[in-house]
């Protein structure tokens, strides 16, 4: 086989649809313990308490160890603990063993990590789209499996089945990767030391766009892991649902999710771009947790789950691929890990809280999403303003920023571009007072020359002064280029 790819996303399915099959199970396993919803809440969340660990203890050591040893075990381990939990005697311990369960399974970061070894850069999008299709893939099929196989007339008994049957799923995703998933780490494997814990933090902080992506990423999922938490508790409340219909929901959800990364991914990406496909997913994530309150059907609450998955699968596997390509190729894993760490701290802090707001009101956690991802938007949008930004100044330059987008583009895509703008007159003109907006031209200097730049309908083209009519007043006038 040319490519180890899809022998990695054989092992993606497989740990996905482990993890996904006990999701239906949570809010109904935890009543046998008497848990309430913020109880629910805490097993949703003591999993992802454990993927903190998990992704950048795994990921650090996957830059030294690689990939496939990493993954073996982990996967393994994930079994025993899956084990365990079918057998657990108390919440306390349900909540001890979903942390460790989550701690051998953050190996995401690993996965996407080795998926960027055998990358290049321009088609990680495209393969960071492929991850996402098998994870939606084993998202539909384990939480189908487990709502059909548990049966809830039977108290702990009837729920022992489909959490073994996710054992045997993880069992497999390490026999496979212990029989046939080649290395994709060959560089100077084990001959480096391990990136300290804080070089993938400090990393991420120097770097604008890493910094806003990975908080962009934070709010969504929290959003999405809150929306999962509180969906069983939501509909078992409203329409009297059980383990099957909240199970045969996630496998529409599973479903939405693949039909968006086989079919939507890579023709939006290469129209829109990912940041653009990005705002696009949060604008769907925030349609899908404000309506379900306000239709409250069944079938109503079904489509807009799946909505959510759509909104979910536009925006993050977009973020994730922006963030590999932003990172060198000794820091895959670590920022890798630290980015899905910081998806599994939303994971934590998160459904807790909306698990004790739906105690509070049934359709509180809903309203309250909504309000945290258009609080992403902001973050995922850009616009050049001159050197000292919304300052009410005399600066009216804006080289400073443009140098510095040109320079992000060039870090991240590989492609140097030059700019040109006109600066306006101060406190005049620019869409916002002490004209802090600014248009420009990016221009591939090697392959085109401008000749001159100028504002529209500007009396002397190539100066700096000012159109004083109407057409474009209170706004950014546009410019014109002669190229």
């Amino acid at each position: 086989m040319k490519s180890p790819m899809p022998l990695l996303l054989v092992t993606v399915f497989l740990n996905i649809a482990g993890f996904s099959l006990i999701l239906p199970l949570l809010p109904f396993y935890g009543t046998l313990f008497g848990a309430s919803s913020f109880g629910v809440a805490c097993l949703f969340a003591a999993y992802s308490l454990g993927n903190v660990f998990g992704e950048i203890f795994w990921g650090r050591r996957s830059d030294v160890m690689g990939r496939r040893p990493i993954l073996i075990f982990t996967t393994g381990c994930a079994a025993l603990t899956y084990v365990a939990f079918a057998f657990a005697p108390n919440l306390a311990l349900a909540i001890a063993i979903r942390i460790l369960s989550g701690f051998f399974s953050g190996t995401f970061g690993v996965v996407q990590g080795a998926i960027a070894d055998i990358t290049a850069p321009e088609v990680r999008a495209k393969n960071m789209g492929y991850f996402g299709a098998s994870f939606n893939l084993g998202f539909a099929a384990g939480p189908a499996i487990g709502g059909l196989l548990a049966d809830p007339s039977l108290g702990a008994a009837g729920f022992r089945l489909p959490i073994l049957a996710a054992a045997a799923l993880a069992a497999g995703a390490s026999l496979w990767s212990l029989l046939v998933l080649p290395e994709t780490r060959h560089e100077q494997s084990g001959l480096r030391p391990p990136p300290s814990y804080s070089e993938a933090l400090r990393y991420v902080g120097s770097n604008p766009m890493l910094l806003r992506l990975l908080l962009i990423a934070f709010g969504g999922i929290a959003a999405f892991g809150s929306m999962e938490a509180i969906f069983g508790l939501w509909t078992s409340a409203n329409f009297n649902w059980t383990t099957r219909e909240v199970g045969l929901t996630f496998l529409c959800v599973g479903g939405a999710g693949l039909l968006v990364q086989v079919f939507c991914i890579g023709p939006l990406v290469r129209r829109f771009g990912e940041a653009r496909t990005i705002v696009g997913g949060l604008f769907v994530l925030i349609v899908a947790v404000a309506l379900p309150p306000v239709i409250r059907t069944p079938v109503a609450s079904v489509l807009l789950m799946s909505l959510l998955m759509v909104g979910h699968s536009l925006a993050f596997p977009n973020a994730g691929a922006l963030v590999s390509r932003t990172t060198p190729r000794d820091r895959q894993g670590s920022v890798m890990g630290l980015n899905m760490a910081s998806n599994a701290v939303s994971r934590i802090v998160a459904p807790p809280f909306f698990g004790w707001l739906f105690g509070v009101h049934h359709d509180a956690p809903y309203f309250a999403c909504a309000v945290l991802v258009v609080l992403m938007v902001p973050l995922a949008l850009q616009e050049v303003q001159d050197d000292d930004g919304g300052e009410i100044s005399s600066v009216v330059t804006a080289d400073r920023n443009l140098q510095t987008l040109v320079d992000l583009i060039q870090t991240t895509y590989g492609v140097s571009y030059s700019f040109a703008y006109v600066s306006p007159t101060n406190n005049t003109f620019g869409g916002q007072p002490n004209a802090n907006i600014r248009n420009a031209f990016l221009y591939q200097s090697e392959f085109i020359a401008l000749n001159g730049v100028s504002l529209l309908n500007d009396p002397n083209p190539g100066e700096s002064d000012l159109f004083t009519g109407n057409d474009f007043a209170s706004s950014r006038q546009p410019l014109i280029g002669n190229f």
